[in-house]
């Protein structure tokens, strides 16, 4: 079904993604926010995607594409490739960072947004997100030999939340709460937070728990460090889309709950977070799926709470 569109044609000496991209750009002017009718007639849908951001969509060995929210994007295209009667649906991957991936659904240069954006309020001002697929939690990262289990188990600790992120004014303000008398510190980059746990210069890490899992998956020994702690903060991981674009999101919606109610998103979830990831040397994240997308997918729904 899908073709990837970012290699490049040496026999022509011309960039296919270039012309995917080129091609794309002039049918969003001409179709506005009619996705499905652009898909129609252009047999080519284009999957925004990052480039490392584990499990969601990273790139293989080959460059291509692959993760949680690829292989759900893909399911996605596969129903609208049915539901419009095509024999062929091209697929055009194009590669989106954090600073320019809503602008290139916006500006109709990509059609879903398939990662780990999370759906807010201040976001859906400009964008639709259809159901979500995944929930993160602020959680915490310690040494298993630690004896820390919830954040009250931090009183008089030293706590590293990375630099520029929300979770160090939220470690803050539970501190002061419960009187923790908590030494707060600063690390310039998630690794280098990550480092302060292994060195015992700090006595836990504070951030979203899927980068903690995925730090946990990357230490020489993941049995001596476990990720622990009641959610401080939650956020919601959904596909992002155009907005007033209500025919298109209506089919992915039906989609991603077709996905849900009929339990494929838990062997797809199985296959991101619980066995080992080969194109990554086997990493595996070990990372069990928390209640709250548990009961998310009881009702499955686009609304979230900020």
């Amino acid at each position: 079904m899908s073709v990837y569109l970012a290699k490049i044609n040496v026999a022509a000496g011309v960039s296919r993604l270039g012309m995917g991209l080129l091609l794309c750009a002039a049918a969003s002017i001409a179709y506005g926010n009619n996705t499905l009718s652009k898909i129609r007639d252009t047999k080519t849908i284009t999957i925004a995607y990052r480039d490392a951001s584990l499990p969601f969509s990273f790139l293989d060995g080959d460059k291509k594409p692959i993760g949680y929210a690829i292989d759900l994007c893909l399911k996605i295209a596969d129903a609208v490739k049915s539901q419009l009667k095509l024999s062929q649906l091209d697929i055009v991957y194009l590669p989106v960072t954090s600073d320019n991936r809503m602008q290139m659904i916006t500006d109709g240069k990509a059609d879903m947004e398939c990662g780990s954006t999370a759906n807010t309020a201040a976001r859906r001002k400009l964008v639709d997100f259809t159901i979500p697929h995944f929930i993160t939690a602020a959680r915490m990262l310690v040494r298993t030999d630690s004896g820390i289990k919830n954040w009250p188990d931090l009183r008089n600790k030293k706590v590293v939340a990375t630099k520029g992120t929300v979770n160090m004014q939220t470690l803050n303000e539970r501190g002061q709460v419960r009187s923790l008398n908590l030494t707060t510190l600063e690390g310039r980059d998630h690794n280098d937070s990550f480092r302060m746990l292994e060195t015992r210069a700090a006595d836990a890490f504070a951030t979203d728990d899927v980068l903690l899992y995925g730090l946990r998956a990357t230490a020489k020994d993941p049995s001596a460090y476990a990720v622990v702690g009641d959610p401080l903060s939650t956020s919601a991981y959904a596909i992002m889309m155009r907005k007033n674009d209500a025919t298109f999101k209506a089919m992915v919606d039906r989609e991603m709950a077709r996905i849900i109610q009929d339990g494929e998103i838990y062997k797809m979830y199985a296959k991101w977070f619980l066995n080992p990831i080969s194109a990554k040397n086997n990493m595996n994240m070990n990372m069990p799926m928390n209640f709250l997308l548990k009961d998310s997918f009881q009702y499955p729904s686009d609304k979230v709470s900020d």
